[in-house]
């Protein structure tokens, strides 16, 4: 379905709600809104296949803009609110869109990237205007609210969150499908989560992030009540769960910490009866933390391994991680492959590189060789997302960090994911970072940088403890030999951590 069909059926239904404003949008006004950005669009000579870019905050006419671009067979690329000019001239240049779409508490660097994407025809600002920009409202005012007579479905083209390098748009093929007929992300939430057109979906993260934009587009398939968070705050969620009777939300691991980082009296001050399916992906959940999370919640927690990419997709229940504790689960799109850097496969049990044999194809925007460098050197058609890990006996995966993140020290390979994880669960740790900096005797030593709960903690006395901690759990070579301290560590809005920045700092501009 789509917000058309659920519109005719139950236009008063709110499709969304923002959770800070309260404003809420129906679904026909959902529909409505689509159908005349829809028009606009084609009038402005777009059609299927074309692109268009849009740079909003979480706002409450996010989702009609990706609706409207999907009803009429674009690619539509969402941009992060936090990206400055050069970054986001480069990916709505990249992409290819005539459109672009923003808002006036954007308007700064919305107007900035103005000379550098001269293939822009047509640039929409809601809520004021800036030069350079039509009122969104006043352009799309006189549309029709009926739908385009060529509805077809379009499809999201993503950038990657730029942890290492250029951001790269991932291109799949545009759907042939009805848009009546969902697709396969759609058969995998309605089998593992069991929603209805009576569950409530929380969004705490940022619409432009593929997962968020992608589930709460599925959940109002299905006629469901999304509520979007302005901004996550743990203390807020949890109330937000309670007043709107959530059934399905979706978190990252970093929420996870905030939440069981409340104090006891407050998390325990809401009632949360109403929530069955809390789904968490994104980033490495430390077992503790996932653990106290599923003590809290219950056996609610469901965890999948996927990337913006769409080659792979893995998944595990509670009970399922509570046998196999840290994986992120068993595949349910193909066969997973661990591989050695020439493309042999390993035993099970030993750490490589994580490839996906799924027959889905996809590829960089204007980048064929970041293309073949994800591809299977023995030309088998396998494709990775850069991690590595391990396969069990059953078949499960756990992963070890990101290829690109791998310490060598001494000749010996480190993984900082390992120590990363028994930081984060030390009390006095609000966020940390671990990776590799030059050491002129063994290559590179390893080093951690930590945000203190609270700041004043930082000192001498903090990293001799944190050193200890680590090393009371690890062997002492995975351990950081040093720790800086940060009054806030780069993470992208959805939890990522944007561990390139803070290495960089570390290494000359050659290294």
């Amino acid at each position: 379905m789509h917000p058309g069909v659920i519109a005719a059926a139950t236009p008063d239904k709110p499709a969304v709600i923002m959770a800070g404003s309260d404003e809420i949008i129906t679904y026909r006004r959902l529909d409505e809104e689509s159908n005349r950005l829809a028009h606009l669009l084609r009038g402005a000579g777009l059609r299927r296949g074309d692109h268009i870019a849009f740079m909003l905050p979480n706002h409450p006419l996010f989702l009609a803009v990706a609706w409207a671009a999907h009803r009429s067979g674009l690619y539509y690329t969402a941009i992060s609110s936090r990206l400055l000019t050069e970054e986001l001239a480069y990916i709505v240049d990249n992409c290819g869109a005539r459109v672009f779409v923003s808002s006036a508490d954007l308007a700064g660097v919305a107007t900035s990237i103005t000379e550098a994407t001269p293939g822009v025809e047509l640039r929409l600002m809601l809520d004021g205007v800036a030069e350079g920009f039509t009122s969104y409202e006043e352009a799309v005012a006189g549309m029709p609210v009926t739908p385009i007579a060529d509805e077809s479905q379009g499809a999201d083209m993503l950038y990657s969150s730029g942890t290492t390098g250029r951001p790269k748009g991932v291109k799949p093929s545009l759907p042939r499908a009805p848009l009546t007929e969902p697709g396969m992300l759609y058969r995998l939430i309605e089998g593992l989560f069991k929603p209805d057109a009576d569950s409530v979906y929380l969004s705490p993260a940022p619409l432009y992030h593929a997962a968020p934009l992608r589930y709460c587009m599925t959940f109002q398939r299905l006629g469901a009540t999304v509520v979007v968070m302005e901004r996550f705050d743990p203390e807020r969620y949890l109330a937000l769960v309670e007043r709107h009777g959530v059934t399905h939300t979706q978190l990252v691991p970093a929420m996870f910490g905030k939440l069981l980082k409340l104090p006891e009296e407050t998390r325990k001050a809401y009632d949360l009866s109403s929530l069955r399916c809390a789904i968490h992906a994104a980033a490495p959940c430390p077992v503790p933390v996932k653990e106290q999370m599923i003590d809290w919640w219950g056996p609610i927690v469901h965890e999948y391994y996927a990337g913006t990419e769409g080659n792979g997709f893995l998944y595990t229940d509670s009970h399922d991680w509570l046998a196999h504790p840290g994986t992120v689960g068993r595949s349910l799109l193909g066969t997973v492959h661990i591989c050695d850097e020439a493309g042999d496969e390993l035993p099970v049990g030993e750490r490589g590189l994580v490839y996906f044999d799924s027959g889905i194809r996809f590829e960089y925007h204007g980048d064929p060789g970041k293309t073949r460098s994800v591809q299977d050197p023995r030309g088998r058609g396998w494709t990775t997302l850069g991690d590595i890990g391990r396969l069990d006996a059953d078949g499960f995966l756990y992963l070890t960090d990101r290829l690109s993140y791998m310490i060598i020290s001494g000749g010996v390979n480190i993984y900082p994911q390992e120590a990363e994880n028994v930081l984060s669960v030390h009390p006095k740790v609000a966020d940390v970072a671990v990776f590799g900096v030059p050491d002129e005797e063994m290559g590179e030593q390893v080093k951690a940088v930590v945000q203190p709960m609270p700041m004043a903690e930082a000192g001498p006395g903090l990293e001799a403890e944190l050193i200890a901690y680590c090393r009371s759990r690890l062997a002492a070579y995975k351990c950081p030999r040093s720790v800086d301290f940060r009054a806030e560590l780069p993470r992208h809005a959805t939890g990522k951590l944007y561990k390139r920045l803070l290495r960089d700092e570390y290494w000359p501009a050659d290294g």
